[in-house]
């Protein structure tokens, strides 16, 4: 395969780091969800019935939690959103995709009753304060 003269991988280096990158039973979500179930927290997970299939949902409570990468999602004013220097244009009408998606996904929970909330990975290095954001959310 052809090397992107940017690139410090090879075409086939680069497509195996990327086939490596989950979207289901990510470490950030998992940390969510062994921090809920330690709580007590019981819920169902990636509901394929539901708009942007949430992390965790909440069905008694029409609650639905996602657990979104930083840099995936454009966690606006974190370190992790940088977009890449090399194919800019890609990258920036990838993540834009991604957002967007993510809004319109968000919207049609709440048009059906849903509560929503977000959870950014950078936020589970403190466990403490999703705790307290998943408790008030769920109450």
């Amino acid at each position: 395969m052809k090397q992107d003269r940017f690139d410090t991988l090879t075409a086939d280096q680069r497509s195996e780091l990327m086939s490596r990158i989950r979207a289901k039973d990510t470490r950030p979500e998992m940390r969510v969800r062994r921090l809920l179930h330690g709580l007590g927290y019981r819920y169902r997970l990636h509901a394929p019935d539901l708009p942007g299939r949430p992390d965790l949902v909440f069905r008694p409570q029409r609650k639905a939690i996602f657990v979104h990468g930083c840099f995936w999602h454009r966690h606006q004013g974190c370190l992790r959103s940088q977009v890449p220097k090399t194919r800019r244009d890609f990258w920036l009408a990838k993540l834009d995709g991604n957002v967007r998606r993510d809004r319109r996904n968000q919207a049609a929970l709440r048009d059906q009753g849903w509560g929503v909330l977000v959870v950014w990975e950078c936020e589970t290095k403190d466990l403490d304060q999703v705790a307290g954001r998943v408790r008030e959310f769920l109450a």
